[in-house]
């Protein structure tokens, strides 16, 4: 079943949902096909939508994402941000160390296998010439997680552009 994303009139992305919800949306004229694949259509007018737009804006309730290990490893795609190592040896490490000022906040915080901990150590990661696969940012909920998942399968690339803090 192939998922679509779906963004608030701002472009701030609100759920993923099915493709068929988003076609009864951008047919009741409520939303606009954003990106599409090419591979598939709906009829011969209407190509299958992957991200869709919403032509109202829609108030959400704002919720903060509690900073814990779980959703740090989570927002990572339980993958080493310094080698790309995915397994169950991996731990938190902060980009900026503790122990010079580094805060525990999303943008110091980020998923490295035991090794390249080790390696780090008090460094940062230009220090210890140990680039990050990708900057640390704060999640805008379980969505992120999600969408994350579906950018890294290979799935929906083109929702990249969409999900603040992604560049891979």
């Amino acid at each position: 079943m192939s998922q679509v994303l779906v963004l608030n009139a701002s472009y701030e992305p609100l759920n993923i949902t099915s493709w068929r919800r988003a076609t009864v949306l951008m047919l009741k004229g409520k939303a606009e096909s954003l990106e599409e694949d090419t591979n598939h259509q709906i009829r011969n007018d209407l190509k299958l939508p992957t991200v869709i737009r919403l032509r109202y804006f829609i108030k959400v309730p704002y919720r903060e994402l509690a900073l814990n290990r779980k959703n740090i490893l989570k927002r990572d795609n339980y993958f080493c941000q310094y080698c790309g190592y995915r397994g169950e040896k991996l731990s938190i490490d902060h980009v900026m160390p503790r122990s010079r000022g580094g805060e525990d906040n999303w943008q110091n915080v980020t998923t490295a296998c035991i090794s390249c901990n080790i390696k780090k150590g008090n460094r940062t990661p230009k220090e210890a010439n140990m680039p990050l696969k990708r900057k640390p940012h704060k999640p805008f909920g379980n969505l992120s997680f999600e969408a994350t998942k579906q950018i890294d399968s290979g799935f929906h690339k083109e929702w990249s552009k969409y999900v603040i803090g992604y560049s891979r």
